[in-house]
Order: structure tokens, then sequence, then C-alpha cells
């Protein structure tokens, strides 16, 4: 770990509003490591491809039909070379010095499998909004523990590194979800060991209509349902508790799409 290489995998699929914001994140990332960048697209028709191209000789392009988002992760970390790995979705964002303190955590605690930390909501604008929810993800990121983690999913995906051991033992992503492949890969994580939460902003999640989260929830949060049940233990009290607390985050859900939709042109500054 003197001066590990970092790899860090972007999913690509017509993202051409978001997609240099993300590349630009990820690229002025300094500290004392190596990058790999790799950027898997999936043949964007929206003009992501040609941005994509103006940066060829800075970032590992991967061009090719997939099918869907897991894959293309996936094939992302299968070609990666790096110690620590993560991926960063692209209409998101990794904030300056992000790596920087990923590598300096990962070095002061040897021990450490994985990692995440604290991670704003901006909207299309790159305005942080939703502060509150950020406050509790955070709130709940600090008392991890796995059955809290079965309960309730309050890792950002995107300020989530590994060591490359890790990953060898648990495997890659599920391929046959959809939306909840990252909660799932979570789990087998925690199931081997617990993370470490870093109390800084490593990252940045974009919501906007298009997100799976902004548009498909009601589908997410049941296949969440399924991936608890593939690692939960057999306990009536932890899946009452499942069921309670999924429920009130559909109702929240619902209640902000109300909300949205009540709004002048539907915006979301300020929630």
């Amino acid at each position: 770990m003197s001066r590990p290489l970092v790899s860090v995998v972007t999913p690509s699929l017509d993202q051409a509003a978001f997609v240099e914001r993300t590349l630009q994140s990820v690229l002025s990332q300094r500290g004392d490591f190596d990058l790999e960048y790799l950027v898997i697209d999936g043949g964007s028709r929206d003009g992501t491809q040609e941005i994509l191209a103006r940066y060829r000789d800075r970032i590992r392009l991967v061009v090719e039909p997939d099918r869907g988002q897991a894959e293309a992760v996936n094939k992302g970390l299968r070609l990666a070379r790096g110690e620590i790995l993560g991926w960063v979705n692209s209409d998101d964002l990794l904030r300056p010095g992000a790596l920087d303190r990923v590598v300096r955590a990962f070095r002061d605690a040897p021990g450490a499998s994985w990692l995440h930390g604290r991670c704003d909501i901006v909207d299309p604008e790159d305005r942080v909004i939703r502060r509150w929810l950020t406050r509790y993800k955070n709130h709940r990121a600090r008392r991890h523990d796995l059955r809290a983690l079965l309960v309730e999913n309050y890792v950002s995906q995107m300020t989530v590194f590994w060591r490359r051991p890790l990953q060898e033992r648990v495997g890659l992503l599920d391929e046959g979800l959809r939306y909840t492949f990252d909660y799932d890969l979570w789990l087998r994580f925690a199931k081997e060991s617990p993370p470490l939460f870093l109390e800084e902003t490593l990252a940045a999640f974009r919501w906007h209509p298009g997100t799976k989260s902004g548009s498909a929830f009601e589908r997410q949060f049941a296949e969440d349902h399924q991936v608890f049940l593939r690692h939960a233990p057999d306990e009536a009290r932890l899946h009452r508790r499942k069921r309670r607390r999924t429920a009130q985050i559909l109702l929240a859900y619902r209640l902000l799409r109300a909300l949205r939709g009540s709004r002048p042109g539907g915006g979301t500054a300020g929630t």
C-alpha cells in the first residue's frame, strides 16, 4: 500500500447530460496513489460516445452491448488491476480529495476490507438537496451492524471502496438483479467483515427523474425484499422490522413524488 493502484469503474449508457462531469470528478483526483479509470459503455446513442472519445487517452474505454448495469460494472471489475476497487455511475460524482482519503483510510486501518462515507444528494444542476436524508443515512451508518443493514440499506454505493481480496472471496455483482445488486454485494461484504465508515463526504448521488430510485422505487423495494430474504436468518422479529421499515420508506418516497408533482414544473430544488 505504499502507492496503491485504485481502479474506478463507470458503467455508461445514454448519460450525455452528466457523464462529462462524472469523468472530470474522477480524473481530477490527486494523492499518493495511481488511478486506473475504466468506462464501460453499453452503446450510447445520445452523444455520450463522442464525449468519451475526448478522454480516450486518460481512460480505458470499452464500448459494447451489455445486459444491464450490473454486467457493465462486472466487465470493468474483471478488467481492473487495482488493489482498491469501486464504481461511480455515469450521473454521479466523486468529491475532490475522495480517493486520497480512501487510500489514507485503508493505509491507517490495514484490517479494514471495505469502507464507505458520507454522500451528498444533488440535482441535475449539482445543487445539494435533501440534506435531511443525508443526515439520516449518516446517522444509520455510524451505528452499523449486519442486522441493521438487513433492515435498511444505508450505504451510498458511490462512496464504497474495497480491497481486492474481499472481492475474490465474495465474488462480483449478481447480474440477475436489476435494482439492488449493490445492496446484495454490501450484505455479502458485511458477512465477511464490518465496513469502515468515513465521516467525510466522498461522493454525490444525482437525483433526477431518470434514476432508478426516482422512477421505479416500488419495483426497487420489491427486489430489495427478495435480497433480504436471501441473506436474513429465519427470525420473525427481524422480518417484521424489515416490513415496517420498508413501508415507512415507501410512504416517504410516495410523499416526495406527490410533492414534486404539485410544484410548477415538478422541480426538486430545496427538497
